[in-house]
């Protein structure tokens, strides 16, 4: 197979670096950034420089870009496809990507799905790709109503064989409620955390409970401030419940009410001892 990749930063990067590792297949990569695409050579990641006269070259093309940003390339792109080519993106948010694009793969002979890889890492840019990135992640994948049950396989198949450890499809609506939960609002949990006077004074008074609560506080504010945008509604609603459960530990502690306070905290325990079973 040959491979197009659009964007060369950590996800872009690492699935490039994950198909050369796990498999025979070629790459292709483009990247406005030069100096990224000189690092993918030297690396032996990429194959050559994903070009337009090349595109149609390509049994798959990933696109790894912020949403808007996705959008507009593949959008620009979409009469240098080849026929029966998979097109899919790597957003963080689903609707606001598959909304646009699904209507304009209409009637064409390649075809769009949805897609987010489930990994990453707090630091950004092709520096910090690794070939092993993906292994036992998920790969989410959103086809539009319709797509046929052989692409799906062919889809499912392809990023199996290049290390994922599972595939799952659903639709662009439950995975943005989901996402809201399982990344974003972890996100907004972490950088309000991590926002306290105390918190210069951490060293030689913290350890896992600290680093794990503060990891994902160090992102990239310009990609997360446009993925919470652009699931405001779902983000939201899950943000009111947090503080709603906050609420309840701090009425508990203002009231020094013992009973209440341990009976949150049982709640707390019993519900992620039912989710690891």
């Amino acid at each position: 197979m040959i491979f197009g990749i659009v964007g060369l930063g950590l996800i872009g990067g690492s699935l490039a670096r994950s198909i050369k590792f796990h498999s025979d297949h070629t790459v292709l990569a483009t990247d406005i950034n030069e100096t990224a695409l000189l690092q993918a050579r030297m690396v032996q990641a990429i194959d050559s420089e994903l070009t337009d006269d090349r595109l149609a070259e390509c049994d798959a093309v990933l696109v790894a870009l912020y949403p808007q940003a996705s959008v507009d390339w593949i959008l620009a792109h979409l009469d240098g496809f080849r026929p029966g080519a998979l097109v899919i993106d790597c957003c963080g948010v689903k609707r606001f990507v598959c909304e646009r694009l699904f209507p304009a793969f209409r009637g064409r002979k390649s075809i769009f799905i949805g897609g987010h890889p489930m990994a990453g890492r707090e630091r950004s840019g092709f520096s910090y790709a690794q070939d092993d990135l993906f292994e036992n992640a998920s790969m989410i994948l959103t086809p539009a109503p319709g797509t046929d049950i052989e692409t799906i396989r062919r889809a499912k198949e392809m990023f199996l064989s290049v290390g994922f450890g599972r595939v799952r499809f659903t639709t662009p609506e439950e995975h943005d409620e989901m996402i809201a939960f399982t990344s974003q609002l972890a996100h907004i949990v972490s950088g309000a955390y991590v926002d306290s006077p105390l918190a210069a004074r951490h060293r030689g008074f913290s350890a896992g409970s600290f680093r794990d609560m503060t990891r994902v506080a160090r992102l990239n504010e310009t990609m997360w401030t446009e993925l919470f945008l652009e699931n405001d509604d779902l983000l939201l609603a899950q943000t009111e419940h947090l503080i709603k459960n906050l609420t309840a530990y701090r009425d508990a502690l203002r009231d020094r009410d013992e009973e209440k306070l341990k009976a949150i905290l049982r709640r707390g325990r019993e519900i992620k001892e039912a989710l690891e079973e």
